[in-house]
C-alpha cells in the first residue's frame, strides 16, 4: 500500500508539472494579445510599454521566463498580478472563501439529498418517490448548469423578486447558486447510488441476513449501504475538483467574488500569473482527490489490495 502511494505521489507531481508547463506556453507563447497592451491606455508611449514588460519580466525569451517561474514556484513566489499588482498568491487566497462557500455547499446538499434519494429509491423500487428521484434526476442530467442558473436568475430573481441575482451576502445569496451547481451532482449520485443499492440488496448475503431475521434498517444501513459506497466515493471524489471548475460559469453569472470570476476576469485581461496559479491549484486538487478516493476504497473493502 505504501509502495503504490508513494508510486501515486510521483506520477501526480509529474502530471502538476506537466500541466503547469503547457499552461505557461500556452498562455505566454501563444497568448492572443501583449498583456501591457490591456494594462496601459491606447495613448501609451513604446517606451511605457518597454518599461512595463521589464518590470513583469516579459522583455525575457520564453525559456527563460519559464524557469524563472518555476524557481520562484518552488519557493512560494507566483509572481505579481499584472492586473491588480499585488502577489497572485494573496489575491487567490483571499477568493477562495468564497468559492468553498457555494461549492461546498452544493457538494453537501447533493451528498444528503442524492444518496437519500437514491436509497428510498431503491427500497422503495417502482413506487411513487422512485418515479419522482428518477424524474428529478432526469432533468438534473438533461439539464446543463448555466440553463438551471439564468432560469432561476429569471424567475426568482427579475420576474418574482424573491432572491437576489448577483452578489455576495447572506443566505439568500447562496440559495440560486448552490440550486444550480448541485442538481446535476444531485442526478449523478442519486441514480448512481440507486444501482448500487439494487445490486448489493440482491446479493446473497443481504439475503441471508434477511433470513436470518435481521431487522430490515440494519440490513440496509449496516450490511448495504457500506458496499454500496464504493462507486459512490469514486464519483465523489471526481466531483470535488470538478466543483470548482463548474464553479467558474456559475461565478460569473450570479457575480460571486469567488476563485471561477477571478479567472475569467483574469483570462479576458491576460492576466498570466494568476490564470497559473489557479491551473495549479485545481491540478494539485485532482491528484489529491484521486489519491485519497484510493486510500478510501481500501478501508471501505478491505478485499482491494494495491499492488
Amino acid at each position: 500500500m505504501q509502495r503504490y502511494i508513494l508510486k501515486r505521489l510521483l506520477i501526480g507531481i509529474l502530471t502538476i508539472f506537466t500541466t503547469v508547463t503547457i499552461v505557461f506556453i500556452l498562455t505566454r507563447g501563444f497568448g492572443p494579445a501583449d498583456p501591457t497592451a490591456i494594462m496601459l491606455p491606447p495613448d501609451a508611449t513604446p517606451e511605457m510599454r518597454e518599461m512595463l514588460k521589464v518590470k513583469f519580466g516579459l522583455d525575457k525569451p520564453l525559456w527563460e521566463q519559464y524557469f524563472l517561474y518555476i524557481k520562484n514556484a518552488a519557493h512560494g513566489d507566483f509572481g505579481e498580478s499584472f492586473r491588480h499588482t499585488e502577489p497572485v498568491l494573496d489575491l487567490v487566497l483571499a477568493r477562495i472563501p468564497a468559492t468553498l462557500q457555494i461549492t461546498m455547499s452544493a457538494l453537501g446538499v447533493a451528498i444528503l439529498f442524492g444518496m437519500l434519494m437514491g436509497i428510498l429509491s431503491a427500497v422503495k423500487r417502482d413506487s411513487f418517490v422512485d418515479r419522482g428521484g428518477r424524474f428529478i434526476a432526469l432533468i438534473g442530467m438533461a439539464i446543463p448548469e448555466f440553463a438551471v442558473a439564468l432560469f432561476l436568475m429569471l424567475f426568482f430573481g427579475v420576474m418574482l423578486r424573491w432572491l437576489p441575482i448577483s452578489g455576495r451576502g447572506g443566505f439568500e445569496h447562496m440559495i440560486m447558486p448552490v440550486t444550480s451547481m448541485s442538481l446535476v451532482i444531485f442526478a449523478s449520485l442519486m441514480r448512481l447510488s440507486r444501482s448500487s443499492m439494487i445490486e448489493v440488496l440482491n446479493s446473497d448475503y443481504v439475503v441471508m441476513a434477511r433470513i436470518k431475521g435481521v431487522p430490515e434498517r440494519f440490513v440496509i444501513l449496516v450490511h448495504a449501504l457500506k458496499n454500496a459506497c464504493i462507486p459512490i466515493v469514486t464519483i465523489i471524489g471526481l466531483i470535488i475538483p470538478s466543483l470548482f471548475t463548474g464553479s467558474v460559469v456559475i461565478e460569473t453569472i450570479f457575480s460571486w467574488p469567488g476563485i471561477g470570476n477571478l479567472v475569467m476576469t483574469s483570462i479576458f485581461a491576460r492576466d498570466y500569473p494568476v490564470v497559473q496559479l489557479i491551473v495549479i491549484m485545481v491540478s494539485v486538487l485532482f491528484v489529491v482527490s484521486n489519491l485519497v478516493v484510493d486510500i478510501i476504497y481500501a478501508y471501505i473493502d478491505p478485499r482491494i489490495r494495491y499492488q
